[in-house]
């Protein structure tokens, strides 16, 4: 199809069905409006294209697993029903041009920018040349494209917007190159390859994999390169997954990140092993003394934390599977006690005088004390979103009340979508 015939098929109904399965019947109309403008943005650009395809990656939510995935922990994670839609068209070439809405154009040749390049880490060129490097070393096909992508994934909001446009990429060239062959989690293992390698920071694999896989996933990554993937139902009929962004400033914050992991695979390295999965919290608790002495005490609450915080997972797993709000709503709350206390990610050391994480966990715990819900940091943390469970007859009082405190539209009330990575047209 050529991009008019794109447009021609939306207005007429043929993408109906998956508008409303991704958004939900009362967004039918906005989608349709969003793609048809994604197309029209699109051919301003690059023109009228033969071969075109419309793309969908999903944000995600961490329902528990708070920096447990890059030291080959367990995770809960969900697809949800922000994402990043893409309308994208071959190049003859190894050219690829690809404008993103509100930023400017990335125009790259990956057969020149073929290897990590420190002076463009932290750029989305380099996020672009990782995943064509990452398909090409995998013996996947590679070619030119042009592509438009917009995107109401918040960045900086917790819900994986950097993940979901690798995952993009990805989904991009498998869809014009590939015919869709090259299975989701495979676009989010060379997501987060591309990421360390080429982008230049540390992270684990649980964002790539959530926004790709579509609803909600318990992930164990035990054996990274093939990790366990189980999908679970949750039902919540009498309660929204509200997330609260608090509008933190992320400047300068990757060195908070990159300490997490870090910190925890020193203490690993003590033992001589490569992640905290391959020890136990017994073998970190016989070595205090000496951790304290060669690591400090940051990096050993940090393991500690992990080590909880990846029972709490299989625990709020069978939760999960038995269909036991309850036990699974302990175990957020535990899992955000854990992560101020312990993992220490809710503020930066850097800015003590921001912590707006802090202000919006106080104002949710209060909020909630007296009724049936939970709530914790969400995702990296230091600055962000938290995430809480809301009372759905309490949903419009909730947001009134971060709306106040942080600004209107600080309460997005999201839900769970079924898939992740998708060809929608």
């Amino acid at each position: 199809m050529n991009t008019n015939q794109l447009s021609h098929a939306i207005r007429n109904g043929f993408t109906d069905n998956k508008l409303i399965a991704l958004y939900g019947r009362e967004n039918l109309s906005a989608g349709r409006n969003r793609y048809l403008s994604a197309i029209k943005a699109f051919e301003s650009l690059y023109g009228e294209r033969e071969n075109a395809v419309i793309l969908s990656v999903s944000g995600r939510s961490e329902l528990s697993g708070n920096h447990t995935d890059h030291n080959c922990g367990r995770v809960i994670a969900a697809s949800v029903n922000l994402d990043i839609v893409a309308v994208a068209a071959p190049l003859a070439g190894s050219e690829i041009r690809l404008t993103s809405e509100g930023f400017g154009e990335d125009v790259l040749n990956f057969d020149e920018y073929n290897a990590p390049d420190e002076a463009r880490f932290g750029t989305s060129a380099s996020i672009i040349a990782g995943m064509c490097h990452g398909f090409r070393k995998e013996g996947y096909g590679v070619g030119g494209f042009c592509a438009y992508t917009t995107s109401n994934v918040l960045k900086g909001s917790g819900l994986s917007s950097s993940a979901a446009f690798e995952n993009m990429v990805g989904t991009i060239l498998n869809h014009l190159y590939n015919e869709g062959s090259v299975d989701n989690v495979k676009i989010a293992m060379l997501s987060q390859k591309a990421e360390n390698e080429f982008f230049g920071k540390p992270c684990g694999l649980m964002d790539q994999v959530a926004c790709a896989a579509g609803g909600v996933v318990a992930i164990d990554f035990e054996d990274p390169a093939m990790p366990k993937i189980d999908f679970l139902k949750i039902n919540m009929p009498e309660h929204r997954l509200c997330i609260v962004d608090t509008g933190g400033n992320h400047a300068d914050l990757t060195g908070d990140y990159a300490a997490v992991p870090a910190e925890m695979k020193a203490i690993a390295a003590h033992f001589g092993k490569s992640c905290l999965r391959e020890i136990t919290r017994e073998d970190v608790i016989s070595e205090i003394p000496a951790l304290r002495t060669k690591l400090g005490d940051r990096a050993i609450l940090r393991a500690l934390h992990f080590f909880a915080e990846n029972v709490r997972v299989g625990e709020q797993t069978e939760a999960l599977r038995e269909r036991d709000l309850a036990r699974f709503f302990e175990g957020v709350k535990a899992s955000g006690r854990s992560s101020f206390c312990y993992l220490q990610n809710v503020y930066t050391n850097k800015n003590v005088e921001e912590q707006g994480l802090s202000l919006a966990l106080c104002l949710a715990e209060g909020f909630l004390a007296d009724r049936f819900g939970a709530w914790r940091v969400h995702g990296g943390g230091f600055a962000g979103t938290i995430q809480c469970y809301v009372p759905a007859d309490a949903v419009e009082d909730f947001r009134a009340l971060m709306d106040g405190a942080f600004g209107e539209g600080a309460c997005i009330v999201l839900r769970i979508r079924a898939e992740g990575a998708m060809r929608v047209l």
